[in-house]
């Protein structure tokens, strides 16, 4: 269970991307559209925390549950899931990537693979907004068509080596889906794909408030955002590793 919530973590928080060959004021003129869609820099750099609260449905594993994601800039974040009545914590306070043990109710730090996805999806809206301070390269790929529509690629490469690819929606230059490579709950590499659709402006940002996860190809999980909120004054001490 808690390899699946690493999982989920890495596909659906992460826009990480490759590097391909393209213009780097092509890429440069792409992000500020992207900036612009998702509220302007202004808005983004008004943002000092962000709490999502969502229902989630665990297709596999006929599971449902909430999932509620803490965010506090620029790389601290907090997942608090229930599902059946159990509670699983997984948290990164901007050194330590832990969590707290379902099954024997501890406290530990991750395991390797799943803190790396956790600390990478732990980066803000400097992924946007300031690529170069948390050492992301990005790039433009290509378009590709996808049921009919021409959808911009992008890819990227996190200082670690991390790989994977956004689509954008050049109508919108919204996020229509993300691809990347995580570890299945068998610690077997596998490619995540993430569709994001219902966006909604709320606050002046622009919120995805449905996605669907694919693992392999197959329907893994279904993420319904009920509740958006900013700037709630979360403390780093929330994120902290507990004793």
């Amino acid at each position: 269970m808690k390899k699946f919530f690493s999982l989920c973590l890495s596909s659906v928080l992460l826009l990480s991307f490759i590097v391909s060959p393209g213009s780097s004021q092509e890429v440069k003129d792409i992000l500020e559209k992207m900036i612009e869609a998702q509220g302007g820099r202004k808005v983004l750099e008004s943002i000092q925390d962000t709490t999502l609260k969502s229902s989630m449905e665990m297709i596999q594993m006929g599971l449902s549950g909430t999932l509620t994601i803490y965010h506090k800039e620029p790389n601290k974040m907090r997942w608090d899931a229930e599902v059946m009545g159990t509670v699983i914590i997984q948290s990164y306070d901007g050194e330590t990537a832990w969590m707290i043990n379902a099954q024997t109710g501890n406290t530990e730090e991750m395991p390797e693979r799943a803190a790396k996805d956790f600390k990478r999806g732990a980066f803000g809206n400097d992924l946007l907004l300031n690529p170069e301070k948390i050492g992301l390269t990005w790039a433009y790929k290509d378009k590709e068509k996808i049921k009919g529509k021409d959808y911009l690629v992008l890819e990227q490469t996190f200082s670690d080596g991390h790989k994977g690819t956004i689509y954008l929606d050049p109508e919108t230059y919204l996020t229509y889906k993300t691809k990347t490579t995580t570890y299945n709950p068998m610690g077997v590499e596998v490619e995540a794909e993430t569709l994001v659709s219902d966006y909604k402006k709320v606050d002046g940002v622009m919120i995805a408030h449905s996605i669907t996860i694919f693992q392999d190809g197959e329907e893994f999980m279904k993420i319904t955002i009920t509740e958006v909120s900013f700037n709630s004054g979360l403390e780093d001490s929330f994120f902290r590793m507990r004793e």
